[in-house]
């Protein structure tokens, strides 16, 4: 045996060799405590752990520049491959109207007591289609960015916030082709389409509350991609978007349930801020009359029945107070982002570990 204690063969120790000293340290280098206090006492932290949630905050807003970023790259890079672009952004959901305004408009004929039905429509669409795709595309964004997040450290929240910012865009030039739209079926152009603004802002918010919640549902459930769909079609069947829910023949206490559910609230909002015939005809919007209501209720819902009729239902009681959807918009949107962000969080440290 040499005097220079080599190892004697990979993996193994010669006689009378130290560990410490084999791998070239001294006993006494290394610390007496815990080595978790030694790290914590040099600065070091676990790379895999859970932010303090006001640090958490912050990070994100760190990276904000970031998110947009991001947001827009991907948005971009979506349709390069595709002839028409970007167009398909907008000829998506408008594609789907046409199809719902082809089968429930002209041959299912639910249309009838609404004005303007193709706005109404066209509109509805349009909103809900944006809190679906959210749902949808958030649902997979952890385990999609699997390479990223074990690349790099950052708040997994960027992610689902991105795809949500991704959406936004999209809704944006969506609403541009709603104006066009609503202005060739005679909507008026008035202050009251600003209120479109907020009422989207709202539902923003919403979609990221849900979409955090998503995307940690969609990162530990696999299957729960696959089910998601089918709840949004339900969803879509529940919310408005191809009727007027106050006209479903059922107790008025369903009829309320189904009113006051986020997705049904701001594709209310949205309606009555740039449809003028859903604000003059919306129920309680005028002092109740049982006669024009009985008038609507019979003659209104009939195919060719005259325009008048259609509005009568404003003479109708309101199931619920149409003065307070923008209270239960602002509840859900709180609630939703409260709730997705913190059942998100808890989970932080388990994200990318595939």
């Amino acid at each position: 045996m040499s005097n220079d204690r080599r190892l004697s063969a990979p993996g193994q120790l010669a006689a009378g060799d130290d560990i410490a000293v084999a791998a070239g340290l001294a006993t006494d280098e290394l610390p007496e405590g815990p080595l978790a206090e030694f790290a914590l006492g040099h600065g070091l932290r676990p790379s895999a752990e859970r932010p303090a949630i006001r640090r958490y905050v912050q990070n994100l807003w760190q990276r904000r520049h970031f998110i947009m970023a991001f947001a827009t790259a991907r948005n971009i890079a979506m349709y390069t491959e595709a002839r028409l672009g970007q167009l398909w952004q907008v000829l998506t959901p408008l594609l789907n109207a046409g199809v719902y305004f082809l089968v429930f408009g002209l041959l299912l004929k639910i249309n009838r007591g609404i004005p303007n039905y193709l706005g109404f429509l066209v509109t509805g669409v349009f909103v809900f289609n944006f809190t679906q795709r959210a749902f949808i595309t958030t649902s997979t964004v952890i385990t999609d960015s699997l390479p990223l997040i074990r690349a790099l450290r950052f708040p997994r929240a960027a992610l689902p916030l991105a795809y949500v910012m991704i959406e936004l865009e999209q809704m944006v030039l969506s609403m541009v082709v709603l104006a066009v739209i609503l202005v060739l079926t005679g909507e008026p152009i008035t202050w009251y389409w600003l209120l479109a603004i907020p009422a989207l802002l709202l539902q923003t918010i919403f979609n990221v509350g849900i979409g955090l919640a998503t995307a940690r549902l969609g990162s530990t459930v696999n299957d729960f991609s696959q089910l998601l769909p089918f709840l949004m079609r339900t969803w879509l069947y529940v919310s408005g978007v191809l009727f007027q829910i106050s006209t479903l023949a059922i107790k008025r206490e369903y009829v309320a349930i189904l009113q006051i559910n986020p997705v049904a609230i701001y594709i209310t909002l949205v309606r009555e801020a740039v449809l003028q015939t859903q604000r003059l005809s919306q129920p309680g919007a005028k002092p109740y009359n049982a006669q024009l209501c009985k008038v609507w209720a019979t003659a209104g819902h009939k195919v060719g029945a005259p325009e008048k009729y259609q509005e009568y239902s404003a003479y109708c009681h309101a199931v619920t107070d149409p003065a307070h959807y923008w209270y239960y918009g602002i509840a859900w949107a709180v609630l939703a982002l409260v709730v997705g962000f913190y059942f998100f969080w808890r989970a932080e440290a388990k994200y990318g570990r595939g």
